[in-house]
């Protein structure tokens, strides 16, 4: 299998397809109506409660739904027995990682729950498995998302298993990319899991 999009393409024309792909599909993703959101982060939900590697993972990065993604949270409450962490914007393009303290939760200008800077760092080593959203993900484990880069330079530093979550709508073939965007090892829809194909560099 051939790496999915060609790497010497040029990287403005990569940013330019990223960037009208994001704008479609977050249109079509806002334009859901609250029955589909609902039924979907229900399914998800109870896929990842079924899943092995979720039952036997103790320390669980998760993040908080805004603008129709699928919706992770009410597995804060029914799973207390996890140690949850949650991303903060910390500086532009960087994400630190908290312990979830309930209560502790305020609003990003960009719109997100995140935590506040008073509850525990983790370190991203010692994350075991990480649910990360995306407007779009690819069957390569390719990741398209609001095009801050965040999460792209956080999941080098994950040693756990890392699960991209979204609709499976926009699952698709493949997404254009570039060397510095990063992968997830698994896709989760409301149909089910995926395990990221492995890709040839030829």
């Amino acid at each position: 299998m051939r790496i999915p999009f060609d790497p010497n393409v040029d990287p403005q024309a990569i940013q330019a397809a990223k960037r009208a792909l994001r704008r479609r599909w977050l249109a079509e993703r806002t334009a859901l109506p609250p029955e589909i959101v609902a039924a979907a982060s229900e399914a998800v939900r109870r896929h990842v409660e079924a899943w092995p590697p979720f039952q036997a993972a103790r320390t669980v990065l998760i993040y908080m739904a805004f603008r129709n993604e699928i919706d992770l949270g009410p597995l804060l409450e029914q799973h207390p027995e996890k140690r949850w962490v949650l991303p903060r914007i910390a500086a532009p393009g960087q994400l630190a990682l908290h312990l979830y303290c309930p209560g502790a939760l305020q609003r990003h200008p960009y719109g997100m729950l995140e935590p506040t800077p008073e509850c525990p760092l983790i370190d991203p080593e010692a994350i075991e498995l990480a649910f990360v959203p995306g407007v779009a993900f690819d069957r390569y484990g390719f990741r398209l998302g609001y095009g801050g880069g965040y999460f792209d330079r956080l999941l080098p530093g994950l040693k756990g298993l890392t699960v991209g979550v979204t609709y499976a709508r926009f699952l698709v073939d493949a997404l254009p990319h570039t060397p510095t965007d990063g992968r997830v090892q698994w896709i989760l829809t409301e149909e089910g899991w995926l395990q990221a194909k492995a890709i040839e560099f030829n």
